[in-house]
């Protein structure tokens, strides 16, 4: 798999015979699909502001409003260039400035136990869910796709996975929509179980940290209980954030082991694990200030925002009805899994 964004020969024929007058022919036809996938990002921000929606990350409304519009609309055939290059090229930069969200010092502050039980769920979970997938018949590389977003991140995680389990659109999308399905009863549902287990502030926020799927759900939940509990339930999460690197190395890694492929074996992982790998460490050596942060921050946001909308506007709804209940029943069974085993190790270990 390339992991440049389009390739000349890929591109529309109009591009390649462009006329040498033409100061960027490629941008010529890379342009409407930035454009339409800005508008669609911009209508998912806007959308985040209604009553009802607020609970949901601007990249799950992009993904679904990209869908309304390309299943409903269609997608026109000069834009799938620009939209390739969301896809790919700014969802892989958006993953890199993530490591601006973690220190070292930070993993340090939830205590090498607190370490020790995100990583234990997060091997346990996605072993779990992989080997379930491959029980209840649910094709392997949406398995993946679920089990990386159940164990680490969300739908970062099941963005960067997809790099090298190279799985449809269609499956992407998936993935996405059941992590963010369950992901939401978490937060909603774990503050309120939190009298009947007895957890602490510490105990909620790591529990939370450790099994809550997306960044912003893990805050939302951790908060409700204090301070203290949204501090460690963030703290938690950033540290799962930073197994994403390790995971798509062992995942590509298997690949490589289980290709058939004659020709020389690809890369074990993409640029942007060493990438992210090199911005964690810097920002763990380097003081930068808190407004700069905050840009970056942001700019991640809007760029994996882009990126999701752009899978919302090649996903099929048809193709989606086409996986039936199995993986829906999969990424349920993972959520039960995660939240089980790490409340478990939270409590006892």
């Amino acid at each position: 798999m390339s992991f440049l964004p389009v390739a000349a020969n890929d591109l529309p024929n109009s591009l390649n015979s462009a006329n040498s007058g033409s100061k960027s022919p490629i941008w010529a036809g890379i342009m409407p699909g930035i454009v339409l996938v800005a508008m669609i990002t911009s209508v998912a921000y806007s959308a985040r502001n209604l009553s009802g929606l607020t609970l949901f990350s601007p990249m799950i409304l992009a993904v679904v409003t990209g869908m309304i519009y390309s299943n409903v609309l269609g997608t026109p055939a000069h834009a799938k260039a620009g939209i390739a290059l969301a896809q790919r090229r700014l969802l892989r930069f958006a993953i890199v400035l993530l490591g601006f969200q973690l220190t070292l010092g930070q993993v340090a502050g939830i205590g090498l136990g607190g370490v020790g039980i995100v990583a234990a769920t997060l091997g346990a979970t996605f072993l779990f869910t992989v080997t379930l997938g491959r029980l209840i018949g649910v094709d392997a590389k949406l398995a993946q796709l679920i089990a990386a977003g159940t164990s680490i991140c969300g739908a970062s995680a099941i963005v960067a996975t997809n790099i090298v389990t190279d799985a449809r659109d269609e499956d992407v999308t998936y993935a996405v929509a059941a992590i963010t399905l369950f992901g939401t009863v978490a937060m909603l549902g774990f503050p309120l179980l939190t009298p009947f287990f007895g957890l602490n502030q510490h105990a909620f926020g790591l529990w939370a940290g450790a099994s809550i799927h997306e960044v912003a759900q893990v805050i939302g939940a951790g908060f409700q209980n204090g301070t203290l509990a949204g501090e460690t339930a963030t703290v938690a999460k950033l540290t799962r954030v930073a197994m994403l690197a390790p995971m798509v190395i062992a995942l590509g890694l298997m690949a490589r082991r289980g290709s058939d492929d004659a020709s020389p074996a690809k890369p074990p992982m993409p640029w942007f694990v060493l990438a992210f790998v090199a911005v964690v460490a810097l920002n763990s050596s380097v003081a930068i200030p808190a407004q700069v942060h905050s840009a970056i921050a942001l700019a991640a946001q809007v760029m994996l925002t882009m990126g999701l909308a752009a899978m919302g506007l090649q996903a099929d709804i048809s193709e989606l009805r086409s996986r039936g209940l199995r993986p829906l029943m999969l990424a349920f069974s993972a959520f039960l899994f995660i939240a089980c085993f790490s409340l478990v190790l939270v409590k006892f270990a």
